[in-house]
């Protein structure tokens, strides 16, 4: 397939608000992005081919539309039905994996369309889906579309069926739409203004149909094939954390067959997704209750500049990073460590000698990695604080610099040091879209004040003065001297014929 990337500019878009955004109204524009429709599919023939049926209906250009199938290990395998999207094709998945995500990577892989649509194998779509997905991305390239969707208890149909419908009355003539149950995320969707309103829009690309360039969906790393259950949240969460704005349209409509898994086993599905997004979305802290394990993806990436600090400075910045109230947390030593070669040297006259001490203590903590210079963006970590090694980290000042800007949706706050320079904690998010939205006329912070915003601070806000000791009480006065007791006439011992003698007898005395 052919196309160029047809995209006009970036435009700054505070938060997920994409209301600057103005897509080209359906039926009245011509579209130039070619794209492949993924379809991840284990068994179920009937079903595939009713939906392959919907997509041969799309107002979608047909030179510019390509559909892959990826046969994930179905026995016997998957064909290609009659009524089907001129270029479609199946292709089979690696044998040594298994899954959807691995089926979407295979297919991500195997895709030369400029956007990727991903769609499951179980879904019948209106007329206008693809368009109505696909003509944001003709606007800008750092979206994630996400068409609606409705469940449906499956009737009997054939595929000339579906075709007919789609391309001529709609869903509506072949389902009882009134009778579907909607999707859980569009109550949310609607609450939070189509998202543009949302602090965390991630959480409702829950799939089975979005669309995105394919360039994001590389640079985010693909579906993670680990993930059994939810690895459409989880792989929403990693776009987020690149900057992407996420937009659902009501007019890409769509039906599910059958209906939704939650709803078969609900406690299970939950526990099992929840088991999973708890290591790869720090964001959730709901799920992050114990201090103990150490999770996959930290919450916090701390960098501190070591290259001219002594070992004892930095022993000591990266035990208060460690000892906060933030457990999770992965410690960044940035240095020329490159330098640091294995060459016959003077061991104790060696002038990067403080350099090799602090690299052997922290050689085997996972906890903290090493690096020439910081990487443009943390992701998928959720924050990144940076600052100089000689001014450690307050037990409580992550946790305050995360609050401020968690409270006040930040992209930045910085903070003034005492020693000079300045602290500073960035949004993961708002770093990675800064990077794709700053020019030569506008600064990378000004980029991040547009979308997100900055705050300036000073230090005695995350870094308290250490409270006084409380005062003691005055010692108490001494107590005065007991009076003596009075003495008593002592008894007189009855004079008893030999008792006398007895005694002296027992005491041996004269």
């Amino acid at each position: 397939m052919t196309g160029g990337a047809g995209v006009g500019h970036r435009p700054l878009i505070r938060h997920n608000d994409y209301s600057p955004l103005q897509p080209p109204p359906l039926g009245e524009w011509q579209p130039t992005l070619p794209v492949s429709v993924i379809i991840p599919a284990h068994g179920g023939q009937h079903r595939l081919d009713l939906t392959l049926a919907a997509l041969a209906a799309q107002t979608y250009p047909v030179h510019l539309l390509e559909v892959i199938v990826v046969d994930d290990g179905t026995d016997p395998p998957l064909r290609l039905p009659e009524i089907a999207p001129i270029d479609t094709r199946i292709v089979r998945a690696d044998p040594t994996g298994w899954g959807i995500g691995h089926a979407l990577n295979t297919g991500a892989a195997a895709a030369d369309g400029v956007l990727i649509q991903r769609l499951d194998s179980d879904m019948i779509t209106g007329r206008e889906h693809i368009e109505a997905l696909a003509r944001w991305h003709h606007v800008t390239d750092y979206l994630v579309t996400i068409g609606f969707k409705r469940f449906v208890e499956e009737p009997e149909l054939t595929a000339a069926q579906v075709h007919e419908a789609v391309t001529g009355e709609g869903l509506g003539a072949i389902f009882d739409l009134d009778a579907a149950l909607p999707s859980s995320t569009e109550a949310t969707i609607a609450k939070l203004d189509g998202l543009r309103a949302s602090r965390n829009p991630y959480h409702v690309c829950t799939g089975p149909t979005l669309c995105l360039h394919r360039k994001l969906f590389h640079r985010a790393g693909g579906i993670d094939p680990a993930v059994p259950r939810g690895e459409d949240t989880e792989f929403a969460y990693r776009l987020a954390a690149q900057g992407a704005v996420f937009i659902p349209d009501a007019a890409a409509q769509a039906v599910h067959l059958g209906l939704p898994g939650q709803r078969l086993d609900r406690d299970r599905t939950v526990r099992v997704a929840s088991t999973y997004l708890a290591h790869r979305v720090p964001l959730r802290r709901d799920l992050r209750k114990e201090r103990a394990p150490h999770w996959l993806v930290p919450y916090v990436e701390v960098v501190l500049d070591v290259e001219d600090a002594a070992e004892e400075t930095v022993r000591a910045a990266v035990g208060a990073a460690f000892e906060g109230s933030v457990a999770d947390v992965v410690v960044t030593l940035v240095a020329p460590w490159s330098k640091l070669t294995a060459e016959r040297r003077s061991v104790l006259q060696d002038p990067m000698l403080e350099l090799r001490l602090i690299r052997e203590h922290f050689a085997h903590d996972e906890r903290v990695r090493f690096a020439d210079e910081p990487a443009p963006t943390p992701a998928p970590v959720a924050f990144r604080y940076t600052g100089p090694a000689g001014v450690p980290l307050g037990p409580e000042t992550l946790k305050r610099m995360i609050d401020t800007v968690q409270e006040n949706r930040l992209g930045l706050l910085t903070v003034a040091l005492p020693t000079g320079g300045t602290a500073r904690l960035e949004r993961t998010e708002s770093i990675s879209r800064a990077l794709l939205l700053t020019t030569a006329d506008r600064s990378f912070d000004d980029t991040v004040e547009a979308t997100h915003g900055v705050r300036h601070a000073e230090h005695a806000a995350y870094w308290p003065a250490a409270a006084p000791p409380a005062p003691q009480k005055a010692p108490a006065p001494p107590k005065p001297p007991a009076a003596p007791a009075a003495r008593s006439e002592p008894r007189p011992v009855p004079d008893r014929p030999g008792l006398l003698k007895k005694l002296r007898n027992t005491l041996g005395s004269d």
